[in-house]
């Protein structure tokens, strides 16, 4: 009995001697959406814009097709192949990418 006592006491003991887990204060997050890629801010471009974005991405000789309505349309060269490219006028990204056979 006494042994058994000293047990409980024991235990007792040094569940209150642990440290109690306190929850560690929630944060807030800022989450900005924009429209478009970060690059123009969700303004439209330009034809000339999508000219110059094309040519950042190693194509050479970029001719303009056509530059009316919401796809831009373009034709250039890379690597000795010749290629088709469409480009989003609201946001500026290719959106397609065709090899165009000689």
């Amino acid at each position: 009995m006494r042994n058994r006592t000293a047990t409980i006491f024991g235990l007792v003991f040094c569940l209150l001697a642990m440290p109690i887990a306190v929850p560690t204060p929630a944060h807030a997050v800022t989450i900005n959406i924009n429209i478009g890629s970060n690059l123009n801010n969700g303004r439209p471009i330009s034809c000339r814009e999508g000219e110059r974005r094309i040519r950042d991405r190693g194509f050479r000789d970029v001719r303009r097709v056509d530059c009316r309505g919401r796809i831009f349309l373009y034709r250039a060269w890379r690597g000795g192949q010749r290629f088709e490219i469409a480009l989003d006028s609201r946001n500026g990204r290719v959106s397609d990418v065709r090899r165009i056979r000689r």
